[in-house]
């Protein structure tokens, strides 16, 4: 005997008709198919993100976090044996208190490229780019984690390498104006992890990441007067080093611990450090598109 066809009643409906109209007062108990459930910031999936990216560096922290600061270390014994005889003075302090500030904001704004650069390109490379992709995170959320932990093993090397600076016989690190320090460190970190990212964004295989690195990363941040005041060099090669983000970054740093630059005086800083701030806006509404566009990570 063939079945009578039943009729229609609410608990024999389809799910998507009985389950998301409210009976007591029509309203939906779950949203529409399509519409976003999470709205808002997820703050629950950036707080993931950004500890899973602060674990996977400290997983090996000899090599993120110690080493940095022994071979800033070794520069600072090289230069200061190299260019700082006879009691050499630099700004009006003996020369390793002179260059100790530049080495430990380069040194941040290493560790941060570092970071950053590494987060989606091994995801591509070893196919686990989708973990990242998938969670119900934004775009900006996806780089706000990333970047967010960068920037901290940025500060913590910041720290870790002043603190090797001060056994070095000569190192003062008093500061003259912490502000300084503060927004310029910070300023450089976002400055890397932000430039890290796009970078890791670019890149198909470490070689690329490697070229970055070497070719534009290291010759900026060694050409940025880490080592020297750019007065002493010719009029040309000034202004290429002014024209170089890095140098602003060293300089204001410096600025921070011994009340001078090679920028100018205090108002030049200000204006240098404003400069830094627009300048990361960019960089941050680069990388953003650039997530948003999809481009070499959801192809």
């Amino acid at each position: 005997m063939v079945d009578q066809a039943q009729p229609a009643s609410p608990e024999n409906e389809h799910p998507d008709a009985s389950f998301v109209e409210d009976h007591a007062g029509g309203e939906g108990r779950f949203p529409p198919r399509g519409r976003p459930v999470i709205r808002g910031i997820n703050g629950i999936g950036l707080w993931s993100l950004y500890i899973k990216e602060i674990r996977r560096f400290l997983k090996v922290q000899t090599q993120t976090i110690w080493a940095p600061a022994i071979t800033t270390l070794l520069f600072l014994v090289i230069f200061s044996v190299a260019l700082g005889r006879g009691g050499r003075e630099v700004l009006g302090v003996n020369f390793p208190t002179f260059v100790a500030p530049g080495l430990i904001a380069m040194a941040m704004m290493q560790n941060g490229f570092a970071n950053s650069s590494f987060s989606l390109l091994s995801g591509k490379i070893q196919g686990t780019i989708i973990d990242l992709l998938m969670p119900p995170l934004s775009e900006g959320e996806l780089m706000a984690g990333i970047v967010g932990a960068a920037m901290t093993r940025a500060v913590a090397v910041g720290f870790v390498v002043a603190g090797a600076m001060l056994l070095y016989p000569g190192v003062n690190l008093a500061m003259a104006h912490p502000w300084a320090v503060v927004w310029f460190g910070l300023m450089g970190a976002l400055m890397l992890s932000l430039l890290g990212l796009v970078a890791s964004i670019w890149a198909e295989k470490f070689d690329h990441n490697a070229a970055v690195t070497n070719f534009v990363i290291a010759p900026l941040a060694m050409l940025s007067g880490t080592f020297y005041i750019i007065d002493r060099l010719a009029p040309a090669f000034q202004s290429v080093s002014r024209a170089n983000p890095f140098f602003y970054v060293i300089s204001g740093f410096r600025y921070g611990f011994l009340g001078q630059s090679d920028i100018g005086d205090g108002t030049a800083v200000m204006l240098a450090g404003l400069g830094l701030l627009a300048l990361n806006a960019v960089l941050a509404f680069v990388t953003y598109r650039l997530l948003v566009s999809g481009w070499k990570i959801k192809n």
